[in-house]
Order: C-alpha cells, then structure tokens, then sequence
C-alpha cells in the first residue's frame, strides 16, 4: 500500500482515504481536485497532466515528512493522476488522518499547497478556443518552448 502515488488509473477517494484510517484518529480529511469546466472566463474541455513520476513521488513523500513534523499525530496518503481528465474527473486527492480535526484540516491544505509548489506534474489546457500547457501548477512560470521537459 503506497502512501505516495502517481497514477494514470482514476482515483477513488474512498481508498486514497482507505490508507491513512486509523484506530487512534478521529478525523480523516479528504481533499478530491476535480477538473472544473471554466477557468478565467474560459470554458475548458479537458485537461492533460504529465509528471516527471519518480521525482514526483519524492516531492510527495518530503510533503508527508513535513506534514508529520508539523502535525506529529498526523498520517497522510497522497495520488495524483496522469493522462487526459475530463470534466468532473478526479486529478488528485489527499488525505489525512489525525486525532482531532483541526490538525487534520490544516495538514490537508497545507499539502495541496506545497503540491502545487514542488511537485514536477504538469497541466495541459484543452479550451473551445484552443491548448496551451500553462506552466507550474502555480501557472506563475510558463513554459518558453511550449511545453513541460519530457521525463519517465
């Protein structure tokens, strides 16, 4: 059961969830990125993920140690997916499970966070007017040849 996943099969939260329950937990936070149909005014229709996956998993698997060392008591499972989404699919989920909920939510959205900051997975645009890869998940550096380096 790997905590850390890239995967190009959809994602069920349920299992995702699954990895981290716990006798001594009490809460167990899920977080499901789905592929939204509008985007700054512009209508999607699909998106593209690609991933340099070894170090993809790596960046995730840091995430949970920096996770664990700010909220001790957590635990955390993270999947992403790859490949074409459509509208409504799952791309990522997360969880965490904790004793109390209060750690258990900030843990869950802090990894969302540092996902889109560290993680080598990349998002291809697909709208009515046209494609376009839009850089980093923080979409703060595009891509000055197009398109994400080819890894894995």
């Amino acid at each position: 059961m790997a905590l850390f996943e890239i995967t190009s099969e959809p994602i069920a939260a349920d299992t995702v969830a699954g990895k981290v329950k716990r006798p001594e937990a009490g809460a167990v936070v899920t977080f499901s990125g789905t592929v939204r149909e509008w985007t700054n005014g512009r209508r999607t229709l699909k998106l593209e993920y690609e991933a340099y996956r070894s170090m993809a998993v790596k960046q995730m698997e840091r995430i949970g140690q920096e996770v664990q060392d700010r909220w001790p008591d957590t635990r955390t499972a993270i999947t992403h997916r790859v490949g074409e989404l459509h509208i409504t699919e799952t791309a990522v989920v997360i969880a965490v499970s904790s004793p109390h909920r209060r750690s258990a939510y900030e843990a869950n959205e802090y990894i969302i966070e540092r996902i889109k900051e560290l993680v080598p997975i990349w998002k291809k645009e697909y709208w009515e007017d046209g494609t376009a890869w839009v850089g980093d998940q923080l979409e703060t550096h595009p891509y000055s040849k197009g398109g994400p380096p080819l890894y894995d």
